[in-house]
């Protein structure tokens, strides 16, 4: 072994001398110590530049060889080009690395879609990843519990064999130390290099390693021929200051910590353990370094053990729970299928059944409970093509004798004049109810098409105000019996809509027949607007209302709120259930609103062009004049009325003189 800093006997003059015609420089070291480091040699280059210099080319500061003279402001400049030079390449690879995010951003997000919509549709695939994840964390905090107490164990294993071989070995060196009988320099310096290589230990593999370093600040006469010895590349730096300052001030105790020392090119772990010895009335600090790279290749290899193992593990236990998972899920995913299946109308699909498990019973309940559904739907199928079958029978075969008996009851409400008061009013009754039995024999034919499928629309662009205002003057008779004022109220003045006129018109005077029979004699406010993909006619009156329950069902075939309530109108009972057909063959809304004592509101909304889709309806189907808890799902509505600011038709009122209308009936925008 070579030590770092070599120990050469001291000059008795002081002085250095040549050897081989070479100068050399003598450094002395601390403590009288000296190192020789020999002078390097002239190159060719510099004695021929030597030999250049001549009073032509006198040789200044500014021309020698290696001593080049800058100014203060090239530096400065040189500074700013690279500080520019700097900034330039953090901004383009900046600019890079915010195009590739661009780039790699729209691909994580649909992956992350993608697998939040399979977490939320597949109970399998939720399974298998709850159980890998719990498996990783497990496994993850087991293998890292068990690396930790391994490695502590081999630690404190090889902790206590250096603090015992150190123990003998410091014990032989102050033993040898004591016992030594050396004089001059070069025994001393070969009795210390002697004992600090046979504390390396024998053979070819180094057990231990050791730095010798002479105590500081000691006040008794030292020993000069020694001052720091140590093994292969190591220096007194690579003992932690904290080691060496418990070492120095702890006396014959031993101290140990841990450290890194190089050996190659690599650094590897170890722990120094230190000591203090005495030579020739010197102190000196021996710390021995045993290496502990041994010990963390067999941690290494453990830890690769158990990581291998782990993944193996964790792959085996996903591979379990996806097998367990599909067994169990499966089942339930058929199920799902087949249920589907039966709400689409495949009444004859069925579970297979295997075994004779919780599953397979759990397939037999369900295709049991198929079965009895497909068998009712059928029952009640049947029974509605029966009855539907006997209407339109009965409404056919009812027309020929019907149309009869009203020529009569027109003859005799003709003649009514010339009967008696008896007479006449059985003349009138009998016209009366007549026509009223022609209208219910309509209805009923008009269901039966709807039933059968075979009504057809026949839409064409007409304006809405023009069906709106045919439906008002159709209805001024009833409006003036019940002395009801009927409001029209609309922004626009021409709505363009692709519709069958004869069925809206037959649809909003249902709606305006029903407010006029249940609006108490109040004004009825008709409004109209529209939006980009809708129009929207509410009819609102402020009668006797009805609650949600009853708004649910009205338009319900023969559905009367009060049965006990006289009919002054003669409706059949099927107006409401004919609108609401009327408004599906256009694709459209007709919604009911109703409050007791606060009256009621009916929207029907309709798509500007055939074939549409209604987003939303330009009208909101709660009045504004009512306070309602909470918030609606629409809150927006045109500003409807004369008064509103912006152009509008005048007011059309019937059965009464024109008013303005009343701000209770006006929608906030």
């Amino acid at each position: 072994m070579v030590s770092d800093i070599k120990q050469v006997p001291e000059s008795p003059v002081g002085k250095t001398g040549t050897e081989g015609g070479g100068p050399a420089t003598n450094n002395p070291g601390p403590a009288g110590v000296h190192q020789v480091t020999p002078a390097p040699s002239e190159s060719p280059k510099a004695s021929a530049e030597h030999q250049e210099a001549s009073p032509e080319h006198p040789v200044t500061p500014d021309t020698l060889p290696g001593r080049n003279v800058r100014s203060l402001s090239w530096f400065l400049s040189r500074a700013r080009i690279w500080t520019r030079r700097g900034l330039i390449l953090v901004l383009r690879v900046s600019r890079l690395v915010s195009l590739g995010v661009r780039q790699i951003r729209p691909g994580l997000r649909f992956v992350w879609r993608s697998l939040l919509r399979r977490w939320r549709r597949s109970l399998e695939f939720r399974t298998v990843l709850t159980t890998l994840l719990l498996a990783v964390t497990s496994f993850a905090i087991v293998g890292a519990y068990l690396s930790n107490q391994i490695a502590n164990n081999l630690f404190q294993e090889r902790l206590a064999q250096a603090e015992s071989e150190s123990r003998f070995n410091v014990k032989q060196v102050q033993d040898t130390f004591d016992g030594a009988q050396v004089t001059d320099q070069s025994s001393v310096i070969t009795l210390v290099y002697d004992t600090l290589t046979a504390v390396e230990g024998r053979g070819s593999v180094i057990q231990r390693r050791y730095v010798f370093e002479a105590a500081p600040e000691q006040t008794k006469p030292r020993n000069r021929w020694v001052e720091s010895r140590a093994s292969d590349q190591l220096t007194v730096r690579v003992i932690p200051p904290e080691l060496r300052k418990a070492v120095q001030s702890g006396g014959k105790q031993q101290f140990w910590a841990s450290t890194q020392f190089p050996v190659g090119n690599e650094d590897r772990p170890g722990i120094a353990v230190g000591n203090m010895v005495t030579f020739n009335g010197t102190a000196y600090e021996l710390y021995l370094i045993y290496d502990l790279n041994t010990a963390q290749q067999t941690l290494d290899e453990i830890q690769n053990v158990l990581w291998a193992g782990g993944a193996a593990l964790v792959l085996m236990i996903g591979a379990i729970a996806w097998y367990v998972t599909r067994n169990v899920v499966s089942p339930v995913s058929h199920a799902a299928v087949v249920s589907e299946k039966l709400a689409a109308g495949q009444l004859q699909e069925r579970m297979v059944v295997k075994g004779e498990d919780e599953v397979a019973r759990l397939g037999a309940s369900f295709n049991h409970m198929a079965a009895s559904l497909q068998e009712q739907i059928t029952q009640l199928a049947t029974l509605s093509q029966m009855q539907q079958r006997f209407v339109s029978d009965v409404s056919h075969e009812l027309r020929t004798p019907l149309t009869t008996v009203r020529m009569a009851a027109e003859v005799l409400f003709d003649a009514r004049e010339d009967f008696d008061p008896m007479n006449k009013r059985s003349a009138e009754l009998l016209y009366h109810q007549v026509e009223r039995f022609q209208s219910l024999l309509s209805d009923l034919l008009e269901i039966s098409r709807f039933d059968a499928g075979a009504a057809v629309l026949d839409a064409e662009p007409q304006d809405i105000f023009q069906v709106v205002s045919h439906v008002m003057e159709g209805a001024a008779p009833v409006a003036a019996e019940y002395g009801s004022e009927v409001r029209l109220n609309a922004r626009q003045k021409s709505i363009i809509v692709e519709m069958d006129s004869r069925r809206i018109d037959r649809i909003l005077r249902n709606l305006l027949l029903n407010a006029l029979e249940h609006g108490e004699g109040k004004p009825i406010h008709i409004s109209v607007a529209a939006n980009h993909d809708a129009v929207a006619v509410s009819v609102r009156d402020h009668g006797i209302g009805m609650t949600q329950t009853e708004a649910a069902r009205v338009f319900d075939r023969f559905w009367r709120a009060d049965p006990a309530r006289a009919r002054t109108t003669g409706g059949s009972g099927l107006g409401l259930s004919i609108a609401a057909e009327d408004t599906k063959l256009h694709n459209g809304w007709l919604q009911a609103w109703g409050r007791k004592g606060s009256g009621s509101n009916f929207r029907l909304t309709l798509p500007l062009r055939q074939g549409g889709t209604i987003v939303k309806s330009p009208l909101q189907l709660e009045p504004a004049d009512i306070e309602f808890p909470g918030s609606a799902s629409e809150r927006q509505m045109l500003v409807l009325g004369p008064e509103s600011g912006s152009t509008l038709p005048r007011p059309q009122t019937l059965g009464g003189q024109a008013v303005p209308g009343d701000d209770a009936a006006r929608g906030s925008s």
